[in-house]
C-alpha cells in the first residue's frame, strides 16, 4: 500500500462518481473534480457562497452544491463546464437537495419520482430521446426513495419510515409485489439490491434485515442482530486496545494465498483477535425523546462477487456483520473499539474497508482481519473511506483533509 499526500476539504465534502472517473471535492466556496487516478484537476467551478452539501447526478455528467445559508442551490455540468443551473429558494430558506431522479445501470432508463397534490406520481424516461415510457401514480403515503434493480428490470420505491412499505414495479408501471413486514411503530431504514438483481434486502427499525427474491418476492430469510453472538459457525473478531505488531512472516502468511492485502507498505498492521463464542456486545440504549432514534439496519452493502453481506444496526454502532449469502448465514462480526463510521467494498473483489474516526483503517475480506495505520503527518483521524471504481485506491477523509491509499493489484486474481 501507498498513500498520497494530504489535501484539503471542507464538511467532508468529498465523493467519487457513480462511474468511478471522477473524484469531486469542496473547498469552502470552490468545487474541484479531480482524475480519481491521478488526482488532477480537471474542472474547477467558483460557487456563491460556502457548500454545505455536494452530490453527483447517478449518470455522472452533473454536480449539484448547496448552500443553506443562502437558500441556494448551484448545478454544474461537467460535459459544459460553462454551463450553470441557479435555484434560489430566496426568503423561503433551504434545509435540504437531492436528486430526484434514478438512471439504471445501463442508462437506458431514467426514473423520476415527483409529488403533485399530495400524491406521489413516477415517471420513467427513455434517456436515447427522451421520450416519456410511463407516468403512474405509486401506492405510496410518503414515498422516500427510489431505486432500479442492478439489470434494470424492476424499480423498486419505498415509504417514509412511518409505514413499513416496499414496492416493485416493471418498466411499463405494472406493480409486481407489495411488501410489509408489520404495521406498528417505524419500519424501513435502508434498502440494496445485490448486484445480481437476486435478492432486495430490507433493513428495518425492528433490528433485522430481511431478504427478499427476485422471482416471487417474497422474504426467503431474515437476518437478527442479537446482542450475544453464540452461533457456532460465526467468527467474532474483537478490536484489542493494545497488541503486538504482525511481524513480516505472520502478514505475509496471511495474505500470500488470497492476495486481498498487501504488505509493501511501512505503515504499521495489526490484527484484530478472535473472539471466543458467545460473546456479548455492546449495546447502547436509544433515547425514544429524540428523533431519528439510533436503533435500526442504518447500513447494508453487498460485496460486487453477490456472496457477501455487510450491516451495520445502529444500537451496537462499534460491530460490522457479515452474513454469507450463499448460506444465508452469518459468518463473520467485526467489533471495534469505537463506533463504526462508515464501510465499504471493494467493487473488484471481496474485500470491505471500514473506519472509525481513529488514526486506523481497517479491512476484512475471508483471509482475515487487519487494521492499517495511516502513515501521514499529522493527526489525521479516518471519519469515512470509500473505493475508488477499479478498486485500485481508497479515498480516506478526516475533518478537513483527504488522502488516498493506493492498492498494489498486480497480484490480483
Amino acid at each position: 500500500m501507498n498513500f498520497s499526500e494530504v489535501l484539503k476539504q471542507s464538511n467532508q465534502l468529498c465523493k467519487v462518481s457513480p462511474d468511478g472517473k471522477f473524484l469531486a471535492t469542496c473547498v469552502q466556496y470552490r468545487l474541484m473534480v479531480r482524475d480519481i487516478n491521478t488526482l488532477q484537476v480537471l474542472h474547477m467551478y467558483t460557487c456563491l457562497d460556502q457548500v454545505m452539501h455536494m452530490e453527483w447526478s447517478s449518470d455522472s455528467l452533473f454536480i449539484l452544491c448547496a448552500m443553506y445559508k443562502r437558500g441556494l442551490v448551484q448545478v454544474w455540468s461537467l460535459e459544459q463546464p460553462d454551463w450553470h443551473c441557479k435555484i434560489d429558494e430566496g426568503s423561503i430558506g433551504l434545509v435540504s437537495s437531492r436528486w430526484s431522479m434514478d438512471f439504471s445501470a445501463d442508462g437506458r432508463y431514467m426514473a423520476l419520482a415527483e409529488r403533485r397534490e399530495c400524491k406521489d406520481y413516477i415517471s420513467v424516461f427513455v434517456c436515447d430521446d427522451w421520450h416519456l415510457l410511463r407516468h403512474f401514480e405509486s401506492e405510496t403515503q410518503d414515498l422516500s426513495g427510489v431505486e432500479w434493480s442492478p439489470n434494470g428490470c424492476v424499480l423498486a420505491v419505498w415509504d417514509s419510515c412511518l409505514e413499513y412499505k416496499i414496492l416493485l414495479y416493471s418498466l411499463d408501471g405494472r406493480l409486481l409485489s407489495c411488501y410489509s413486514a408489520y404495521e406498528w411503530s417505524l419500519g424501513i431504514k435502508s434498502v440494496a439490491w445485490s448486484p445480481s438483481s437476486q435478492f432486495l434486502v430490507v433493513g428495518s427499525y425492528d433490528e433485522k434485515v430481511r431478504v427478499l427474491n427476485h422471482i416471487t418476492w417474497k422474504k426467503i430469510s431474515e437476518f437478527e442482530h442479537p446482542a450475544t453472538i453464540g452461533n457456532t459457525k460465526a467468527v467474532l473478531f474483537k478490536e484489542v486496545e493494545r497488541r503486538p505488531v504482525l511481524g513480516t512472516e505472520d502478514l505475509h502468511q496471511l495474505t500470500a494465498d488470497t492476495s486481498l492485502f498487501n504488505s509493501q507498505s511501512k505503515c504499521e498492521y495489526l490484527q484484530d483477535e478472535i473472539s471466543p463464542l458467545p460473546a456479548q456486545l455492546l449495546v447502547i440504549k436509544p433515547d425514544p425523546d429524540r428523533a431519528n432514534p439510533k436503533i435500526g439496519i442504518s447500513a447494508m452493502a453487498f460485496s460486487a462477487d453477490n456472496r457477501y453481506l455487510a450491516t451495520k444496526n445502529d444500537n451496537m454502532a462499534q460491530a460490522v456483520w457479515v452474513w454469507d449469502m450463499q448460506r444465508l448465514a452469518l459468518l463473520v462480526v467485526l467489533e471495534h473499539t469505537a463506533p463504526v463510521r462508515c464501510f465499504t467494498w471493494d467493487p473488484s473483489r471481496p474485500r470491505l474497508a471500514l473506519c472509525t474516526g481513529t488514526s486506523r483503517m481497517y479491512l476484512w475480506s475471508p483471509a482475515g482481519c487487519l487494521s492499517v495505520s495511516v502513515p501521514v503527518e499529522g493527526s489525521f483521524q479516518v471519519q469515512s473511506l470509500f473505493w475508488s471504481g477499479s478498486g485500485q485506491s481508497l479515498v480516506l477523509l478526516s475533518k478537513d483533509q483527504l488522502c488516498v491509499c493506493y492498492t498494489d493489484t498486480d497480484d490480483k486474481k
